[in-house]
């Protein structure tokens, strides 16, 4: 039995829908019936039961799926891992993240790690006071950092993951009990004024202008990390916008996460310096490109009530 036929037969077995398995190899359905024929042929005896309404294995199938599936996976993890080492993607990629972002990505880590057997990722933490420069210095190897990326030694790789954003207010503030806000409320409230690293990028989490073309004025006091924020929210000194997922993972007494519903999305792109494009770094944003096709930015959501 050819690996190709072995491949349809196990895709056959999963999918039980001759059509979608077609489809997902990229063949045609006669290709999939004269293989699956030629195999119990092959064999003396029926793999699958099959009906107008439903396609299902026999016994023997479900024998020969589970003793096939070991070695054929076997086969596949030899020649990934003999890919990598050819290409030279072996070891360790230190990634740098802010906060725990790595858990709305976690699908381009895992896809990463199945596809090159041998690597692995290292999560180091950064700030969005000194990601950029961290990432100069080599403390990690790529970044996983908000849109846009216009720093000329630096590559805005593929999308990681998007996400809408959070008005973060203490947890009496007037805002905290809506069930989300605009960006037109914002003027009225006092911003933190993080450090310019660089201020196009800050602009981006924290926009100058409401839609309607109002200021939005940072008069606040200058933090250098999330934790440092989230302290000053809670301490009544300050608010400020953060990723929608800051609500997920930032709980923190006295402080209330509601949402910017009309705030465009942010894409979370997987970012290296252009220097040291290394086959790992490449490797990663092949998964990242697999998981999470490019799409179009759009709005967080509908208008609060």
């Amino acid at each position: 039995m050819e690996l190709r036929d072995i491949e349809i037969f196990l895709t056959l077995a999963d999918e039980l829908h001759f059509g979608r398995t077609a489809e997902r190899l990229h063949v045609s359905q006669a290709r999939v019936s004269q293989a699956i024929k030629a195999q119990e042929r092959q064999i003396g005896g029926a793999l699958f039961e099959r009906t107008s309404r439903r396609v299902r294995l026999t016994p023997l199938g479900a024998q020969l799926r589970d003793e096939l599936r070991v070695g054929y996976d076997a086969i596949q993890d030899g020649l990934a891992h003999a890919s990598a080492v050819a290409e030279g993607a072996v070891g360790e990629l230190r990634l740098g993240v802010m906060g725990n972002d790595a858990f709305q990505f976690f699908g381009v880590l895992d896809r990463f790690t199945a596809d090159n057997p041998g690597c692995s990722v290292s999560l180091r933490e950064t700030h969005f006071s000194d990601a950029f420069a961290a990432l100069r210095r080599e403390d990690f190897d790529a970044l996983a950092a908000w849109r846009p990326v216009r720093e000329p030694d630096l590559v805005e790789g593929p999308p990681l993951f998007r996400s809408g954003r959070v008005l973060v207010v203490w947890a009496d503030h007037e805002l905290a009990g809506r069930s989300g806000v605009l960006l037109e409320d914002l003027p009225d409230h006092l911003l933190v004024d993080p450090p310019a690293t660089p201020g196009y990028w800050i602009d981006a989490m924290l926009p100058r202008r409401t839609p309607s073309g109002r200021p939005i004025p940072r008069r606040g006091p200058r933090p250098s990390t999330f934790h440092e924020v989230l302290g000053l929210v809670a301490s009544r000194r300050c608010v400020t916008l953060a990723g929608a997922q800051a609500a997920l993972y930032g709980a923190h007494p006295g402080v209330a996460f509601v949402p910017v519903v009309d705030a465009p999305l942010l894409t979370w792109v997987l970012t290296w310096r252009a220097q040291a494009e290394t086959p790992l770094v490449r490797a990663l944003a092949r998964a990242a490109r697999d998981v999470l096709p490019p799409a179009d930015e759009g709005r967080a959501g509908s208008r609060p009530r």
